[in-house]
C-alpha cells in the first residue's frame, strides 16, 4: 500500500525517536574526506570526543596528506588531542566481538598499553548485546557541538577517495602494507540540536555498556570545519534506532519502521546503497509497489560480493533467492541491481547505506537492507525531509536530488550536468538515464546472480542464524563444518 503525498514519513515514535534541528547537515562521501574532517575538528575539542564503533584500528591513517606536524595516526593522534586540552577526555565504545576479529587478522588496533595509565582516554569493549548480536552504530560526537553519523568506522581498509582507482598506494592496511581494493562509503555531519542528541544517544550507550555516566559538556563554540560545506542549512533530522531487546531495554524497530514507510511512499524512484540485499520483509514491500500499473522505479547499488566468503556465501544466496522473488514480481521493468566498477574493471564495495525516495528524503546511517539491521543489532541512521509546509521545501527538494546526481555522477563516471540531462532524455526515468549512460570502464554494471548450488541451498537453511531478524532466546552457533566437503549434516 502506498502512502498518501502529504503523509510525513519522519514520525517520532514511529519511523524516528526524535527529530532535532541542525543548524548545518553535510553529507561526506568517502573515508579520505570523513578521516581529514574528523582529525581537524578533534583538534579543537575543548570537554568530550565520544566514539562509537563496530571497531576501531588506532594504525590507520587519517590524512595521508597531511602536511603539518600534528600525529595522523589515529592511535598517536587522540593520545596528543589530550596533552594539548587539559579538560579533554575521551571515550571510545567498541563492540567486544569486533576488536577479536581485528586481532584474529593480524593487526593490533588498540594503543592498550600506551592508553592503560592516560586517565582521560577512556576505551571499553561492549558486551550489552543478546548472544551473537552485533553493535553497528558508528557516531562520533564531539563537545555535542558536533557529530557524525553514518557508515564508516575508524578501522583498516576503509580509506578512498571518490576517484576510487583500481589502484591507489595509499590504499593500504596498516600494519601488513597490503593493498586492497576501492571502498565506497559515506557519514553526515551535524550541529546543533541535532548534535546533542547524537551526544545523549552516545553517552546513555556508554552507560548501558559499563554502568559509568558521562557528564554532558558546557555549550561551547561552533566547531563546524571552514572547509566543510553544508548539504542543507537550518533543517530538521531524524534520527532513527534498532536495538535488540537487552536487559530492561525493550527492542526498538525505527529503522524498520522507516523503510517500510519509505518503500510506501515513493512515487517515483527510490535510490538505495547498501552493503547487502537480504532482507524478505523488504523485498516483500518493493515487490508489492513494482505490481502496481504505475508504481516507482527502484535502483539499488550493492557491492558485486560481500567482504568475507562467508558473508557471501549466506547474504550472497540470500540476494540470490530474494531477486528472484523481486523478478516475478516486475512485469513493468522498473528494478534494477548495479554494481560500481572502477576505470580498470576493478569492482568498487559498496559499503555505504543511503537511500534517497525521490527529491524528498535523504536517509544515510548504519543500517543494511538486512535482517540484522532492523531488529538484531544496534543501528542509527538520519533523515531529513521535504515537508509542503515547509517555505524551503523546495530548496530542500533540489539538495536532495542534487545528492542523488552527483553519487551517479561519481558512481558512472561522468559530470552531473551529464546525469541530469540523460534523467530528461529519459522521461524522468533514472533507469533510462543509467543505462544510456553505462558502458566502458568506470560505470554501473547491471548484477547477474548466480545459479545456486546445493551448498548454498544449506547455506540458506543457517541464514537464520547468522541474519535474523529478530533475537532468540537460545543461541545455536553456527556449524561452519555444514559448508566443507564432507562435513557433518
Amino acid at each position: 500500500m502506498s502512502l498518501d503525498d502529504q503523509t510525513a514519513i519522519l514520525r517520532p515514535g514511529e519511523t524516528c525517536w526524535r527529530i532535532e534541528r541542525a543548524e548545518r547537515f553535510s553529507v561526506i562521501v568517502d573515508a579520505a574526506r570523513y578521516f581529514a574532517v574528523l582529525r581537524s575538528v578533534i583538534r579543537k575539542a575543548q570537554h568530550s570526543v565520544i566514539m562509537i564503533g563496530w571497531e576501531f584500528d588506532t594504525r590507520i591513517s587519517l590524512d595521508p596528506l597531511a602536511e603539518d606536524d600534528t600525529p595522523e595516526r589515529l592511535g598517536k593522534f587522540l593520545s596528543w588531542a589530550v596533552r594539548q586540552r587539559p579538560d579533554l577526555k575521551i571515550y571510545l565504545l567498541e563492540w567486544d566481538t569486533g576488536v577479536l576479529r581485528a586481532l584474529g587478522r593480524g593487526s593490533t588496533p588498540l594503543r592498550i598499553a600506551d592508553w592503560i595509565s592516560e586517565r582521560r582516554i577512556k576505551l571499553k569493549l561492549d558486551h550489552a548485546h543478546p548472544a551473537g548480536a552485533a553493535h553497528h552504530q558508528k557516531i562520533v560526537v564531539i563537545d555535542d557541538a558536533l557529530a557524525f553519523c553514518g557508515g564508516i568506522d575508524a578501522t583498516a581498509d576503509r580509506w578512498d577517495t571518490r576517484d576510487h582507482e583500481d589502484e591507489n598506494p595509499l590504499r593500504k592496511r596498516p600494519t601488513t602494507g597490503r593493498y586492497y581494493k576501492p571502498w565506497h562509503d559515506a557519514t553526515v555531519a551535524v550541529d546543533g540540536d541535532a548534535a546533542r542528541a547524537l551526544g545523549q544517544l552516545a553517552r546513555e550507550r556508554w552507560k548501558r555498556a559499563t554502568g559509568d555516566d558521562i557528564s554532558a559538556p558546557p555549550r561551547t563554540r561552533s566547531l563546524w570545519p571552514e572547509d566543510l560545506t553544508p548539504t542543507v542549512s537550518e533543517v530538521d533530522v531524524a534520527i532513527s534506532r534498532t536495538a535488540p531487546p537487552y536487559g530492561e531495554r525493550a527492542a526498538v524497530h525505527e529503522i524498520e519502521a522507516l523503510y517500510l514507510a519509505i518503500i510506501a511512499g515513493t512515487r517515483r524512484t527510490l535510490y538505495i546503497e547498501s552493503q547487502y540485499f537480504a532482507s524478505r520483509k523488504l523485498a516483500e514491500a518493493i515487490a508489492a509497489r513494482l505490481r502496481e500499473p504505475a508504481g516507482p522505479e527502484f535502483v539499488i547499488i550493492n557491492p558485486v560480493t560481500a567482504d568475507g566468503w562467508l558473508e557471501e556465501e549466506v547474504m550472497g544466496s540470500s540476494r540470490a533467492r530474494l531477486l528472484a522473488m523481486i523478478g516475478d514480481a516486475d512485469i513493468y521493468g522498473r528494478f534494477r541491481l548495479y554494481t560500481p566498477v572502477a576505470q580498470g574493471g576493478t569492482p568498487i564495495y559498496v559499503h555505504a547505506k543511503i537511500v534517497v525516495m525521490d527529491d524528498r528524503l535523504l536517509r544515510i546511517g548504519s543500517s543494511n537492507l538486512n535482517n540484522r539491521s532492523l531488529g538484531y543489532d544496534t543501528e542509527c541512521d538520519l533523515s531529513i525531509e521535504a515537508q509542503p509546509d515547509d517555505p524551503e521545501e523546495g530548496a530542500l527538494r533540489q539538495r536532495i536530488g542534487a545528492l542523488r546526481t552527483d553519487l551517479l555522477a561519481e558512481h558512472l563516471g561522468v559530470s552531473e550536468s551529464a546525469v541530469d540531462m540523460a534523467v530528461a532524455k529519459a522521461g524522468g526515468s533514472l533507469i533510462g538515464a543509467i543505462e544510456a549512460l553505462c558502458g566502458e570502464g568506470r560505470t554501473l554494471a547491471p548484477f547477474e546472480p548466480p545459479e545456486l548450488n546445493a551448498t548454498e541451498d544449506e547455506v540458506l537453511g543457517e541464514s537464520d542464524l547468522l541474519d535474523p531478524e529478530r533475537p532468540r532466546h537460545r543461541w545455536r552457533p553456527f556449524r561452519l563444518s555444514r559448508l566443507l566437503p564432507g562435513g557433518a549434516k
